[in-house]
């Protein structure tokens, strides 16, 4: 197998030893292993010597596996590298909540036996897809998002207006310190910590969820994922913030934002005895009480 290895730019303790594992794994099972070209520069001496390892920067169709090594942050910016190439990507969790990298690091050669038997299923995940007008070169190239896409405030304390058209239909003007467009893959993040919805991966839905809303009466709504939403912002400054995911643009408020749903999927691996509903327990501690 043709196995890609991503990890962010920076090493610690618990993400050392889950490489260390996760290579002597794939060396042993005689996959062709390529670390991305900057993960591979925060590794031990060993690891970057060794000569059967190889580098990449991009990534084509010819790759079986993306393997992650971090927490959901780790897998966001991976999907960059993935575009609409239909490569698998294998989350292994050394961070903190881990809805997608849900590997730990002492099941890596368990869970990646099973894999490499073929023992798993893939959950599809839906993108959004933003374009602007006037165009921003900035997200030309990379204008999609697993998680969500969220308009904020920039260099004010004051709110902003986000004036919302649904399929060119006017829906209302948050007055709000921002407002989330959220797939079912981030209602589980930023959108979930602004009161949004828990949405399961396999609805054909979005989540519009306010940041901080004035009106006391805005709440998060739930909207169709074939829906066209454009976004006007008005506000104190002459710039808002527009994040796709954990990439963050500025943009003039003469800017209009439409999103849409991306003409192509992100393929998850997970392992057969794993669920969604049973990553929201565990994650999110449902049914934990004292009592019980």
């Amino acid at each position: 197998m043709k196995i890609a290895v991503y990890g962010q730019n920076y090493i610690k303790g618990t993400t050392q030893k889950a490489v260390e594992k996760l290579l002597n794994f794939l060396l042993e099972k005689e996959a062709n292993v390529f670390f991305e070209q900057e993960f591979i520069k925060t590794q031990n001496t060993a690891i970057q010597n060794n000569s059967a390892v190889r580098v990449f920067d991009k990534l084509n169709d010819t790759f079986d596996l993306l393997i992650s090594v971090g927490g959901d942050g780790t897998i966001l910016r991976a999907i960059t590298y993935v575009r609409d190439l239909g490569i698998p990507i294998v989350g292994i969790n050394t961070g903190r909540l881990g809805f997608l990298a849900t590997i730990q690091t002492d099941e890596i050669e368990s869970a990646l036996s099973e894999i490499f038997k073929g023992d798993y299923k893939i959950s599809k995940r839906s993108l959004l897809s933003v374009s602007t007008e006037p165009k921003n070169k900035d997200i030309i190239e990379t204008h999609f998002a697993l998680n969500e896409i969220a308009l904020s405030r920039k260099n004010t304390t004051s709110m902003i207006t986000v004036e919302t058209h649904l399929n060119d239909e006017y829906l209302t003007s948050y007055w709000a310190d921002g407002l989330i467009l959220s797939t079912p893959t981030g209602s589980t993040g930023y959108s979930l910590s602004c009161g949004g919805p828990v949405i399961t991966p396999d609805a054909n839905n979005f989540a519009l969820t306010p940041i901080a809303p004035h009106n006391l009466s805005a709440r998060p709504l739930i909207i169709p994922d074939n829906t066209i939403v454009t976004f006007r912002v008005n506000g104190r400054e002459d710039q808002f913030l527009m994040s796709l995911d954990s990439r963050i643009v500025t943009l003039p408020n003469t800017t209009t934002v439409t999103v849409k749903k991306a003409d192509f999927a992100i393929k998850m691996v997970e392992l057969l005895d794993e669920t969604f509903l049973d990553t929201l327990r565990k994650k999110l501690l449902w049914g934990e009480d004292r009592r019980n």
